[in-house]
C-alpha cells in the first residue's frame, strides 16, 4: 500500500513539474511572438536599421523599459505595437537607423571649461592678433571678473614658430597676473613672467631655477632666461600653478558637463571617454557627472580618466585613479589612468625610428621599466592604461610594458598612434591590446602632402600616418575618437569623421586621397565608431550595438551612410538621438 502511494505520488510530481515546463514555455513563446497583452513595447522603429552585429541590416526593433526587447522583421515587431500605449516610428525610406556612436577620447570638458574660464584663440589666428587683441582682451575680462589666472587654448604652431611672442611681450600687457596659453593641441604653452615664477621655474629678476622639467622643455631666450615658450610637461608641471579650484569649481564643472552633454547628443555620441579629466588638476569633474547622474540627468555614459604626468609622484597618483571608482555607478565609468609616452610626430616630438631629418629622435617620457611598473600598478588596482604614443618607437616601447606589466583583460588601450612596427601588430593582437584612433586626422591637403614627402618627418613616413584597416586585419579592437578640441582642422561629428576614414579626403580641401592602402570600409568605420567604443569602455554587453537585452540607445540618420555617395556621408546628421528609449537630441 505504501508503495502504491509513493508511486502515484511521483506521478503527481513528474505531472506538476510538466505542466510547470509547459507553463514557461508558454510564457517564452508568448514573449518571442510579441503576443499581445502580454510584452507591449514602449516603442517599435521601422526602417532600415544597421545593428553593428556582424554587419547585420534589419527591419524593425521594438523597446520595453528602455531596452531592445525585439530586434527583427516588421512583422515580428508589429505584435508588440499595443494601441494606445506604443510610441511607433516609421523611419523607413529617410536615412538609417543605427546605434548611437562613441568617442573613444577626446577634451569637451577642457574645451567647454575654456569657453567659460579662459580664452579660445582661432587656430587661424596670427601671433600679432594674439599680442594685440587676443591677449589684452583675456586680460581685461579676467580683471573684470576678478580672476587670479588667464588662461586659453588654440594657437597654432605652424604660423607662431615664426614669430614665438616671449614672456616680455606678454608682460607688457599684463604683468601682475600669471598667465598661460596653450596652443590648440595642448602640447606647448605660453607664459609671461609671473606664470613661471609661481612655478618655481625663474625669479622675477631673471634668476633661473629650474632649467628642465621630466618629459618637457623650457624654451630660453639669447639673455640666457626662460622665454615664456613650453614644450609637452613642462607645460603641464606650469599649468599646475594656475588657481585651478576656482577656474574649474564644482558649479563651473556641472554647468561644462551639461554643456558637454548637449554637445554630444547633437552630434549622435552618447559613449564618451574623457581623455584629461584632471585637466585642472582636481576631481570636479567627476563630483559633477556622479551628481547630474544621481539627479538623473546624465543621458551618456561618461568615461573618465586619471593623469600621471612625468613629473608627479607615480605612487600618489596611482592611488587617486583607483579611489576615483568611488565616482563610478552604470552611467559614470572612472576607470582609466592616462600616461604620455611622447608627443606628435608632424611637430617632431613623437619618439620615431628612423630619425627626423635633423637627427634628433623625438621626446620620451618614460623608460620601458617604468612604464612596466605603471601598468602592473594600475591593472593590479583594475585601473586600464589609456596611453598618449604616436611615434613607432614610443609604441614598441608602451606594448612591451603592456605586454611585461599588465593583464590582457584589463584592455590596456594606445591612444592616436602615428605609425606601427609590423611586428607589433601581432603582439597587441595576442595581447588584447586595444586602439582608439584618429581616423579624422586621415587626410592632409596636397600642399602638406608635398611638405611631408619634402622631409618633414623621418624616412618611410612621408606618405603615411595614422593607420586604420592594419589594426582591422590583425585582429585588435580599434575605435574612434575626435581629441576635440584638438582637431588639426578635422571633422569632430561621427559622419564627417566616417567619410574621412572611408575615402581618406576631408570635403573641404578637395585633396588627393591620403595613405588609400588604410582606408576603411564603411562597415568597419560605423563598428569604430559604435562596438567598438563600448568594447573599449567594457559595456558591450550593454551598449553598443542594436540587440536584445541591451539599452536602447540609437540614432534617426538624415541619410543612409551604408549606400549614399561616400563624398556624401559628412552631410549626415542625427534626426534624433534615443538613449536608453528616451529621445534626447532631436533636430
Amino acid at each position: 500500500m505504501e508503495k502504491k502511494r509513493k508511486t502515484v505520488h511521483g506521478i503527481v510530481s513528474v505531472m506538476s513539474q510538466m505542466l510547470s515546463c509547459i507553463a514557461v514555455m508558454m510564457v517564452v513563446i508568448g514573449m518571442l511572438t510579441g503576443c499581445k497583452g502580454k510584452t507591449s513595447a514602449d516603442l517599435v522603429v521601422y526602417g532600415k536599421i544597421f545593428t553593428s552585429d556582424n554587419n547585420q541590416v534589419v527591419e524593425a526593433f521594438a523597446v520595453k523599459d528602455g531596452k531592445y526587447v525585439y530586434v527583427g522583421d516588421k512583422a515580428g515587431a508589429e505584435a508588440f505595437v499595443e494601441e494606445g500605449k506604443t510610441e511607433v516610428v516609421d523611419y523607413t525610406g529617410k536615412g538609417l537607423v543605427m546605434p548611437s556612436c562613441g568617442n573613444g577620447h577626446a577634451h569637451y570638458t577642457l574645451g567647454y571649461a575654456i569657453q567659460s574660464v579662459g580664452t579660445i584663440i582661432s587656430y587661424d589666428d596670427s601671433p600679432e592678433k594674439f599680442l594685440k587683441e587676443i591677449v589684452p582682451a583675456a586680460v581685461k575680462k579676467a580683471k573684470d571678473n576678478g580672476s587670479k589666472a588667464i588662461f586659453g587654448q588654440g594657437w597654432n604652431l605652424m604660423p607662431f614658430s615664426k614669430n614665438m611672442p616671449t614672456r616680455q611681450q606678454l608682460d607688457a600687457i599684463c604683468s601682475d597676473i600669471p598667465i598661460y596659453f596653450a596652443d590648440e593641441e595642448g602640447h606647448k604653452g605660453l607664459a609671461n613672467t609671473m606664470m613661471l615664477v609661481k612655478a618655481g621655474i625663474m625669479k622675477e629678476d631673471g634668476t633661473v631655477l629650474k632649467k628642465e622639467i621630466r618629459g618637457g622643455e623650457i624654451g630660453f631666450g639669447a639673455d640666457g632666461t626662460p622665454n615664456g615658450f613650453l614644450s609637452e610637461q613642462a607645460g603641464t608641471y606650469t599649468r599646475s600653478f594656475l588657481d585651478n579650484e576656482n577656474l574649474f569649481s564644482i558649479d563651473i564643472a556641472k554647468a561644462t558637463m551639461k554643456s558637454v552633454q548637449e554637445h554630444l547628443l547633437s552630434e549622435g555620441y552618447t559613449m564618451y571617454i574623457d581623455g584629461y579629466s584632471t585637466y585642472f588638476f582636481n576631481e570636479n569633474i567627476f563630483k559633477a557627472a556622479q551628481q547630474i547622474d544621481q539627479a538623473g540627468d546624465l543621458h551618456i555614459v561618461m568615461g573618465l580618466t586619471t593623469e600621471l604626468d612625468s613629473w608627479m609622484d607615480m605612487d600618489k597618483v596611482l592611488a587617486q585613479a583607483g579611489d576615483a571608482k568611488k565616482y563610478a555607478s552604470t552611467r559614470v565609468k572612472p576607470n582609466w589612468l592616462k600616461i604620455f609616452v611622447d608627443g606628435t610626430v608632424e611637430p617632431g616630438t613623437g619618439f620615431v625610428e628612423p630619425l627626423y631629418p635633423d637627427g634628433h629622435q623625438g621626446v620620451v617620457l618614460w623608460s620601458e621599466e617604468e612604464l612596466t611598473d605603471i601598468t602592473r600598478k594600475a591593472n593590479e588596482k583594475g585601473v586600464t592604461v589609456h596611453t598618449h604614443v604616436m611615434g613607432n618607437k614610443g609604441v614598441n616601447r608602451i606594448v612591451s610594458a603592456y605586454v611585461n606589466g599588465g593583464k590582457d583583460e584589463m584592455r590596456n588601450t594606445l591612444v592616436h598612434v602615428h605609425s606601427v612596427y609590423p611586428e607589433d601588430y601581432k603582439r597587441m593582437a595576442d595581447h588584447n591590446i586595444y586602439v582608439t584612433e584618429g581616423m579624422l586626422w586621415h587626410h592632409f591637403s596636397n600642399d602638406k602632402q608635398e611638405l611631408l614627402k619634402a622631409g618633414y618627418v623621418p624616412v618611410g613616413m612621408e606618405t603615411k600616418s595614422y593607420p586604420m584597416k592594419s589594426f582591422f586585419d590583425n585582429g585588435i579592437v580599434m575605435s574612434s575618437h575626435s581629441d576635440f578640441p584638438a582637431l588639426s582642422g578635422s571633422p569632430d561629428d561621427p559622419f564627417g569623421i566616417m567619410e574621412v576614414a572611408v575615402t581618406g579626403v576631408y570635403y573641404p580641401e578637395q585633396a588627393k586621397p591620403w595613405w588609400p592602402e588604410e582606408l576603411l570600409t564603411r562597415e568597419q568605420a560605423l563598428q569604430a565608431l559604435t562596438i567598438n567604443v563600448a568594447k573599449q569602455m567594457f559595456i558591450e554587453n550593454e551598449r553598443g550595438s542594436i540587440s536584445t537585452g541591451k539599452y536602447a540607445d540609437f540614432l534617426l540618420v538624415t541619410k543612409d551612410v551604408l549606400t549614399c555617395p561616400e563624398n556624401e556621408i559628412h552631410e549626415a546628421k542625427p534626426a534624433a538621438t534615443y538613449f536608453e528609449g528616451k529621445k534626447v537630441f532631436s533636430m
